[in-house]
């Protein structure tokens, strides 16, 4: 079973500083058909114009992924972090019991944009951490694993039974994965268009799979796709 949802639909705002897209209910909009999915809590698509962005602002009990598309963030955390994040590298951020953190377009002229992403954790009332990884998945080929319970094959660690994957295609690439019973998946479109089990989807757009065995994957226009494995 699949559920599409196109790009169009979702909520989102500009705010002058910060045009943002929500694939699902986040701060002023509001849908109870789109709270979330499983585990899988926010898709927000960031673009910050230059030299704005995110003030210290507190989160906790949540794990936080923040993966930058064009230009650079500036970060820093109430845990002592302090640093550049650019494509190709994820930011993982388990709030735990509780961190402040700010993130700032790094430029004084280019916009920035990236995908914050957050996830329910397994369990409340964890230590704070974080962690940073370069992946650079446009000079790879295949299904790389990004994010995991166990930070499995170099992906960062997180708090959610989880698994999230990345990969790039060309047109005609096909990857796939298989999901174990009971798994269900989220894939979000990051650019270009693929096919995902035959349905089409372009950038922005994402789908919930359900009682499905495998997710196929094929590009039909140089894509960057996220595969979310989901208990």
């Amino acid at each position: 079973m699949i559920n599409i949802r196109k790009s169009a639909e979702r909520g989102g705002a500009d705010h002058g500083w910060l045009n943002t897209k929500h694939t699902f209910s986040f701060a002023e909009y509001y849908d109870p058909r789109h709270m979330g999915f499983r585990a899988l809590r926010v898709i927000n698509e960031d673009k910050v114009t230059a030299g704005q962005g995110f003030g210290t602002h507190p989160h906790r009990d949540m794990e936080i992924i923040s993966y930058v598309l064009e230009g650079a963030l500036s970060h820093q955390d109430s845990m002592g972090n302090k640093g550049l994040i650019t494509p190709g590298e994820v930011q993982r951020m388990s709030a735990g019991t509780g961190v402040r953190h700010s993130e700032q377009n790094a430029s004084k002229t280019e916009g920035a944009h990236f995908l914050q992403i957050w996830l329910e954790p397994d369990a409340l009332g964890v230590a704070p951490s974080y962690e940073q990884k370069r992946f650079a998945l446009k000079d790879k080929k295949g299904l790389h694993l990004v994010a995991s319970p166990d930070g499995a094959d170099g992906s960062v660690k997180i708090n959610a039974d989880t698994k999230l994957y990345g990969t790039v295609l060309a047109a005609g690439d096909q990857v796939a994965l298989d999901l174990s019973p009971g798994r269900h998946a989220w894939v979000h479109v990051v650019r270009g268009d693929v096919k995902v089990n035959g349905a089409a989807l372009s950038a922005g757009d994402g789908a919930a799979f359900s009682e499905e065995n495998k997710i196929a994957l094929e590009g039909t226009k140089d894509a960057e796709v996220l595969l979310f494995d989901l208990a």
